[in-house]
């Protein structure tokens, strides 16, 4: 790597979720534009710069691999979906130890309108393995969250439940490095039948 260029930012994509209140849809497969939206969401990671992409995997984990082409990914299956988001988290980080990358860029499976634009301005904001960016949407912190390798296993160490980094996050308010991103997404969550009027 030269001096001049920016080292590569993995992405890392929870995408374990079972869909609980979605009738135990996984999320990976809803529908979205013809496709399962597990492909759109590795799509806008590429599309914002991230290198290697690494998918975390859990509820229906085999169909997901059946039906969604997610050719060059690093799959990762989590065992312990179930658990909630933090088990994800770890799994991810932890399948991502060794690997060189010097940060890694969270974002979720549920999240379609958050577009390659906002990971492309959390992604440069990256200055250090020691970096902690968050996107905000009118200065509320969201994702994606980008994590320096330097944090990963203090985050992983704090993963626990649905909660994912909030607790690490909360703990190290004051190095966050905040990258507004309203303007361009929109951070809602596929989380109900009521907000599957959001894929198209």
């Amino acid at each position: 790597m030269t001096d001049y260029e920016l080292p590569v930012v993995a992405g890392l994509l929870l995408a374990a979720g079972g869909g609980r209140r979605l009738g135990g849809r996984p999320k990976a497969l809803l529908e979205h534009r013809g496709r399962p939206l597990v492909e759109h969401a590795v799509r806008v990671l590429r599309e914002g710069g991230c290198g290697p992409v690494h998918v975390v995997l859990g509820a229906a984990a085999a169909e997901v691999r059946e039906r969604a082409d997610l050719t060059g990914c690093v799959l990762v299956d989590n065992p312990e979906w179930e658990e909630g988001m933090g088990s994800s988290l770890r799994a991810g980080l932890a399948s991502l130890a060794g690997t060189g990358a010097p940060a890694a860029l969270v974002s979720l499976v549920d999240q379609p309108g958050i577009g390659a634009a906002a990971v492309c301005r959390v992604v440069a904001a990256y200055r250090s393995p020691a970096s902690l960016v968050t996107a905000t949407y009118d200065g509320k912190r969201g994702h994606p969250v980008l994590f320096g390798a330097e944090r990963w296993e203090a985050v992983a160490a704090t993963a626990t439940g649905d909660r994912g980094a909030r607790a690490y996050l909360k703990e190290h308010e004051a190095s966050i490095t905040p990258v507004e991103c309203g303007d361009v997404a929109e951070a809602y969550d596929i989380d109900t039948a009521e907000d599957l009027f959001h894929l198209e």
